[in-house]
């Protein structure tokens, strides 16, 4: 019996983003950063006793968890990459992670909202200038860590010229890991405005007015990130205009697209399924052919019925 060459038809799963390992490197840097700056303002805020230094610390010290969760998916990924009991690979653990993160986010969002409104009816003194220093540093060490993450702009910004094909190739991990460090970037911002406010114009009050601000904006980004990563996780599909695409390349000659799937595999891998009913039915392989050149196709199935 001739032994079929099925190598040439057979290929790996691996769907990891393109800068997978440069991410994870930078996740464990900033890891290393916030749990640092973690510790210490959340020792100066019970010191001096400011309520925005302490919500900056401990909203810093669930963004290390968070970011541990970010680190932790990209380990997991690389290392079960050829695991076949994933089917499509492991490339979605990012999108996952970043789900998670994003529900650390509005759980944070809602404890600095909640401990605000407190202070702001039951104010307690605050020192002010030893709370602005570390503020400060706080700041400086959240911007930082944005740097790290940015990876001269790979993170989505929420603009851009070609929204589908920008969204296809967002690392939802990394984005995850990216507001974390922003949002942290943005409380330290806050709370150094109300420390100045109070200490100027002694009005306590704006340090918890701060606190409630920064909880709203939060609060929105973490809405932002559940749904981008919440679709990916759903397989919704990632990009229309690359599906009208593929329907305008195939239905050709009296050919017909009955049935269409495409769904996101991994940052920058998109997976087709596609069934067509044809007169006069062609090989599978003809209709990949009429598909070459399409960016991000990495996993594609054609099904061919005679009408």
């Amino acid at each position: 019996m001739r032994t079929l060459p099925i190598e040439r038809y057979t290929h790996d799963h691996v769907f990891l983003g393109e800068h997978h390992d440069r991410n994870a490197r930078r996740t464990y840097m900033v890891i290393a950063l916030t749990f640092v700056m973690m510790v210490g303002e959340i020792a100066a805020g019970l010191l001096f006793g400011s309520m925005a230094l302490l919500a900056d610390g401990f909203h810093m010290s669930t963004h290390a968890g968070a970011l541990a969760i970010a680190a932790a998916a990209y380990a997991y990924a690389r290392r079960h990459a050829h695991d076949e009991r994933f089917a499509f690979g492991t490339g979605k653990f990012g999108e996952l992670a970043g789900y998670t993160s994003a529900i650390v986010l509005a759980v944070i969002a809602l404890m600095i909202g909640y401990e605000s409104a407190t202070r702001l009816v039951a104010p307690v003194p605050i020192r002010f200038n030893d709370a602005i220093a570390v503020a400060v540093l706080g700041l400086g060490v959240n911007l930082l860590s944005a740097w790290l993450l940015s990876g001269g702009g790979d993170h989505d910004h929420g603009h851009h010229h070609d929204h589908a094909h920008h969204h296809a190739h967002v690392d939802h991990n990394l984005r995850s890991a990216y507001l974390h460090v922003l949002a942290d970037a943005m409380t330290s911002v806050l709370a150094i405005l109300g420390l100045l406010a109070g200490r100027l114009y002694g009005w306590i009050w704006m340090d918890a007015v701060v606190g409630i601000i920064g909880a709203a904006v939060i609060a929105s980004w973490s809405w932002g990130l559940l749904r981008s990563s919440g679709a990916v996780l759903l397989d919704a599909r990632a990009d229309d205009g690359l599906a009208a695409e593929v329907r305008r390349r195939l239905e050709r000659e009296g050919d017909r697209v009955a049935d269409l799937h495409l769904w996101r595999l991994g940052p920058g891998h998109m997976g087709l399924i596609v069934s067509i009913v044809s007169a006069l039915p062609q090989q599978p392989e003809s209709y990949k052919a009429l598909l070459a050149g399409l960016p991000r196709l990495s996993h594609v199935t054609v099904e061919v019925h005679a009408a």
